[in-house]
């Protein structure tokens, strides 16, 4: 019996007089990397930040982990979304510190290992002010997945990433799904699609098609 992590059932939500998710229906099975692609605008973000709590539905319903989503802190989800915002005076592990003392799910000793996962120092000084875009991107996904959630929403996550920084980024995704976990992502890189994607769909001015 197919196992769906994540129901999405008729999702609608309006900005004034713009149809901004337009009755929006699907399905992600558990244990699968699933992709989403379309043009900024397309209602792909928004998508995201329904399915995490963020953003309230006008119409439908959303379903993670069988309970209904809520505007809440979303349990058991790791999350990118939109540029990955820090605290610039504060180095990688301090950054992460921080934001785990919100659940204190995990310890320094895990922080460390999320933020050597992605290819940072973990006992660097260096405040992230003084990062480069792809390293940010990097703590980004090491905040996303340092608490070991079983679902990752990841909105471009290899945004500002070089060749190899994509490679390696890929292959801890696809490391991810072999543990278990869940990843619903959006790319502009089709590529990253391609190679770690089982489902896709296409978002294009609020409504979802299924490419395959």
């Amino acid at each position: 019996m197919t196992e769906y992590i994540v129901r999405v059932s008729h999702a609608t939500k309006r900005f004034k007089n713009t149809l901004a998710l337009k009755d929006i229906t699907v399905n992600f099975e558990k244990g699968k990397i699933h992709g989403i692609i379309g043009r900024n605008g397309s209602g792909k973000t928004l998508l995201f930040k329904a399915i995490c709590g963020f953003l309230k539905l006008d119409e439908g319903e959303i379903y993670v982990h069988n309970k209904k989503v809520k505007p809440t802190i979303p349990q058991d989800i790791g999350i990118i979304i939109e540029e990955p915002g820090f605290i610039d005076h504060l180095s990688a592990f301090k950054n992460l510190k921080l934001l785990s003392s919100i659940k204190k799910k995990i310890t320094d000793t895990q922080i460390k290992e999320a933020i050597a996962i992605v290819g940072l120092n973990p006992s660097s000084k260096k405040h992230v002010h003084k990062f480069s875009l792809g390293m940010r991107h990097r703590l980004a996904i090491a905040q996303a997945i340092m608490e070991n959630p079983e679902l990752l929403i990841l909105d471009e996550p290899m945004n500002g990433l070089d060749k190899e920084g994509v490679l390696e980024m890929r292959e801890l995704f696809k490391k991810l799904k072999q543990d278990g976990r869940t990843i619903i992502l959006s790319s502009h890189y089709a590529e990253d699609i391609e190679v770690l994607c089982e489902t896709v769909h296409e978002m294009d001015q609020g409504i979802m098609t299924k490419i395959s």
